[in-house]
């Protein structure tokens, strides 16, 4: 398994709007090969930012590596975000894992 995690730091008084924006957003993952999970993690407060974190579990690093070159892909980012009023300190970081033990 594969998990791809990317961290937002986004502006303590946008929490909400950060929430909402993945609630709402149509993330095109149940149509792709190997997706199993998602999640939305909350972190802790900062004095201008509070940390999430975007979760996904794959069946692979392959099945992975898949989503971000196919067309659901460039469905569920075509909108992420409105530059002219960003939520988000920055890009996120991205982090990919190998899943190497789990119970």
């Amino acid at each position: 398994m594969f998990i791809a995690m990317n961290r937002f730091r986004v502006k303590r008084d946008r929490g909400a709007d950060f929430e909402r924006m993945w609630r709402e957003r149509d993330s095109h993952l149940d149509e792709v090969p190997g997706y199993l999970e998602f999640r939305l993690l909350k972190g802790p407060e900062s004095e201008d930012h509070i940390l999430y974190a975007s979760h996904t579990l794959w069946q692979s690093y392959d099945h992975f590596e898949a989503w971000t070159k196919s067309e659901a892909f460039r469905k569920a980012h075509a909108n992420a975000g409105d530059k002219s009023d960003p939520i988000t300190l920055g890009h996120p970081q991205f982090e990919g894992f190998e899943v190497v033990h789990s119970q």
